[in-house]
């Protein structure tokens, strides 16, 4: 498979049939997922394999206050856990209101899943001392999420990259055995997908990228 066919068609997939993924397939998607880009090549990511389905039970309880806020502001209208506009709503109230959050118990009963976290301790920050969240640590763990969903594409299989697991990130830690300066980047699913996507929307480059302004001439070939 060419690389730009597996970029074009790795989509976030939450439906997954029951043929089970073995084991040599999740360590060959690793072992060519380790290859990415990252800071001071620290390599400071570690990836639980969360085999037990008792302790992927566990995560349900842990997921849901993220994702009845999520709902919550969705129906509101708002871009929901955004840090730039304040939410009109009572945000803590949502979160313990319970709200349908589609495909969280497929994921949970993928044929595997996986618990990617990282290492704060190796990860260079430039933006600590903005008045703003920081973005720039994920600059030395989300291309190896997304090399472990390319490398599924290259194996048949599809995933998606989830982050509301990280809301009850320290009771993870204590349930996963995870040190305290591990944060939780992802949980990501994988799977033999119900149906392979193969032509994804997304916005042309002309809607995105500009000639040396922001505000500059859309940039075109």
């Amino acid at each position: 498979m060419e690389l730009s066919e597996v970029m074009r068609t790795t989509f976030s997939c939450r439906q997954w049939t029951d043929e089970l993924v073995d084991d040599a397939t999740i360590y060959r998607i690793l072992d060519n997922a380790r290859f990415a880009p990252n800071g001071g090549n620290r390599q400071g990511w570690h990836v639980t394999v969360v085999k037990d389905r008792s302790i992927r039970e566990q995560f349900k309880p842990l997921i849901k206050p993220a994702t009845n806020q999520y709902v919550a502001q969705v129906a509101a209208g708002e871009s929901p856990w955004n840090t730039v506009i304040p939410s009109a709503i009572d945000l803590e109230a949502e979160r313990s209101i319970d709200k349908e959050f589609p495909g969280v118990n497929e994921m949970i009963e993928a044929p595997a899943v996986l618990v990617i976290s990282v290492d704060l301790s190796v990860v260079c920050s430039f933006d600590s001392i903005l008045d703003r969240v920081g973005v720039i640590s994920g600059a030395s763990i989300y291309p190896f999420v997304w090399n472990i969903l390319l490398a599924a594409r290259a194996e048949g299989l599809a995933g998606v990259l989830t982050t509301y697991l990280s809301y009850s990130e320290p009771e993870v830690q204590k349930l996963l055995g995870l040190p305290a300066h591990h944060a939780v980047a992802a949980m990501v699913p994988l799977g033999h997908p119900v149906k392979q996507l193969t032509k994804l929307k997304r916005n042309p480059v002309e809607d995105f990228a500009t000639v040396d302004r922001f505000d500059g001439a859309p940039f075109t070939a």
